[in-house]
């Protein structure tokens, strides 16, 4: 079993033969995803690589192709259009890589895809990967192994950091999403959270939060409430000055709530073990995994 993904994932990529859409298609069929089509308007007819057809709208790839799932590298003001194209087409998983994408896109996006009974991964996101079965998205697979932790970050590069400290300690993951960090998202901490309560593969769980608003505080209670398993977490930007925007659309302190120093006490205070490091994870996940 895995979370969002799996062998049963059938994918078409929208944007298949872009520069970015190309490479990562080549990246995730080499890792043993099953690309069954693309999508670029205007191209319909071709073949990418020899073998994955290539369809003018996501509707054809979905009755021609059987797709399933979406992942989505267009450039940000075709986003919106892409994402109402998938959920319209009965895409049950769509995942949008696209950073840049306007807020007011999202406002109207959000709620159209959830009233579809689409789940959205994103945007802005480094997409998800199942250990030795799938991924979708930029996620690198040489760093991860096959194991007992789920992952769940709103920063991309700090995911590929944490997910290398524990592969190298020899702690594998059962799954990784990156779920972005833009103020308006799809699918948010808590989502996850659940889907890995429910995983009987995963073992305990690593959050990755940054400065920002009040998700990282939602999650907090919701482990409290809601977890049996052991959950460690790390904050980034805790040494930003409020009011500066920091990487992330999402990551900028408006309010007490939003800073580093409130998401370390929210995790603390629920039974989160944090680490003020990345690399700090490590010893703190071997606990809890020797404590399962």
């Amino acid at each position: 079993m895995a979370i969002f993904i799996g062998e049963d994932t059938r994918l078409v990529v929208q944007g298949i033969t872009g520069r970015d859409g190309s490479f990562h298609t080549r990246e995730m069929m080499e890792y043993g995803t099953r690309v069954v089509a693309g999508v670029t308007p205007g191209k319909g007819g071709q073949t990418f690589e020899g073998a994955v057809p290539v369809f003018d709208t996501v509707e054809s790839a979905v009755a021609e192709a059987g797709a399933n799932t979406s992942v989505i590298y267009v450039p940000a003001r075709f986003a919106a259009d892409a994402m109402f194209e998938a959920a319209d087409a009965g895409i049950s998983l769509i995942v949008c890589i696209t950073e840049g994408v306007p807020v007011g896109d999202m406002l109207r996006v959000l709620p159209y895809v959830r009233d579809k009974g689409a789940r959205l991964i994103g945007p802005n996101c480094p997409g998800a990967i199942v250990p030795g079965r799938c991924k979708v998205g930029i996620l690198p697979g040489q760093i991860v192994r096959e194991g007992p932790v789920g992952i769940v970050s709103r920063s991309g590069t700090l995911t590929y950091e944490v997910i290398f400290q524990l592969t190298r300690a020899g702690i594998g993951q059962s799954a990784c999403v990156g779920i972005g960090g833009d103020p308006l998202i799809g699918t948010d901490f808590v989502d996850c959270l659940g889907a890995f309560e429910n995983d009987p593969e995963t073992e305990a769980v690593a959050v990755i939060g940054e400065i920002g608003g009040t998700d990282e505080q939602v999650a907090a209670a919701f482990v409290a409430r809601e977890m049996s398993k052991p959950v460690v977490g790390f904050i980034a930007g805790q040494t930003a000055p409020p009011g500066r925007r920091m990487g992330h659309a999402g990551a900028i302190i408006s309010g007490s709530e939003g800073t580093a120093a409130e998401k370390i006490r929210a995790f603390e205070q629920n039974g989160i073990g944090v680490a003020r490091r990345p690399a700090d994870l490590v010893g703190l996940m071997r606990d809890r995994l020797q404590g399962v």
